[in-house]
């Protein structure tokens, strides 16, 4: 049986499967737990990161204003459930900011802990998309870094520890468009500023992620290799539909893949992931785990207005990924 390296969190948000599912992740009965207007200002909040923080749960929100303008809010939870989300965009200081440019747009952040700082990466403008990284202490301040790689690129998601004794990073270059394409990769560096190492992960394959495909919560470390959820979109006649699988990667080459998923864990089949401002999108940006019972708490973005939450046991969800891997 698999088990997830790393530490207990007692007060993880759960709900167990509902009698008569058989599937491997299940959704929470009452989705979605963020609605689009949660904060005035807001036409949607979705593609969100969520950690522990201080014997609760702190989150960095994706949330599109009425302007249709992409901010970053910082929010606060007691459970991980219900939010309070800061009606203003996080503190964001830009040492470089004469160099490189003030801040135009953020959006999908993804959050971890390495050492005794969170480091949040997010889709970050610089001439076209790239890689934001900023670090911080607290959840009301944070210190940007210089941009990790040249437009264009998106999905960056950390590795929660040093690789080989580098931070590390995986990565989807991408173009200025909505990216008909899209492999991921997988980069180190020794400072959080010079990123190098490149390797290539996995590409797309048949099916749900025959488009193009994206990391997304912070991989998580088990005794089998790191579990990284991922997503997964198919060109319909009717557009993208994101859905998403996971893999799991070898622990000290973590460019290597052990086993993927064939099929999907979850697409996009309720109302609140089909019917929105972007139809057919389940998009996962967060996990929290618990070592102890093998818990994990999935939050993924629902039609690109809201947040939703899905859970899976990683004995449970690893049986299925071996069982149902095409590579």
């Amino acid at each position: 049986m698999a088990k997830i390296i790393g530490s207990s969190l007692p007060n993880i948000p759960w709900q167990d499967r509902p009698e008569g599912c058989s599937d491997a992740v299940w959704r929470y009965s009452m989705n979605p737990i963020v609605p689009r207007n949660a904060v005035p200002c807001a036409n949607s909040i979705f593609n969100s990161a969520v950690v522990p923080f201080e014997g609760e749960f702190a989150g960095v929100f994706r949330v599109d204003d009425k302007r249709r303008e992409m901010r970053i809010h910082s929010a606060h939870s007691k459970d991980g459930i219900h939010w309070n989300i800061d009606p203003e965009p996080f503190n964001l200081l830009n040492p470089q900011a004469e160099e490189v440019g003030g801040f135009v747009y953020g959006y999908d952040p993804r959050c971890c802990k390495i050492g005794d700082e969170w480091v949040v990466t997010w889709c970050n403008w610089y001439h076209g998309p790239t890689i934001g990284v900023a670090t911080t202490t607290d959840f009301k301040t944070y210190f940007q870094k210089e941009n990790a790689f040249l437009p264009f690129n998106r999905n960056g998601v950390m590795f929660p520890e040093k690789i080989n004794g580098n931070y590390a990073m995986l990565s989807r270059p991408s173009d200025n468009g909505h990216t008909p394409f899209g492999d991921i990769y997988y980069s180190e560096s020794p400072d959080l500023c010079y990123w190098g190492k490149h390797r290539y992960v996995m590409g797309t394959k048949g099916g749900w992620q025959s488009t193009k495909i994206g990391a997304g919560p912070i991989p998580i470390k088990t005794d089998e290799g790191w579990l990284l959820f991922y997503h997964g979109v198919l060109t319909s006649c009717n557009g993208f539909v994101y859905s998403f699988g996971a893999c799991l990667l070898d622990l000290d080459k973590p460019w290597k893949v052990i086993y993927r998923t064939e099929p999907y864990l979850l697409s996009p089949q309720m109302p609140y992931e089909q019917i929105g401002d972007v139809p057919n999108v389940a998009f996962p940006c967060a996990a929290l785990t618990d070592a102890d019972t093998g818990r994990i708490a999935i939050y993924y973005g629902g039609a690109d207005t809201v947040i939703c939450m899905a859970f899976t046991k990683v004995d449970e969800v690893v049986d299925f990924i071996k069982k149902n891997s095409k590579v």
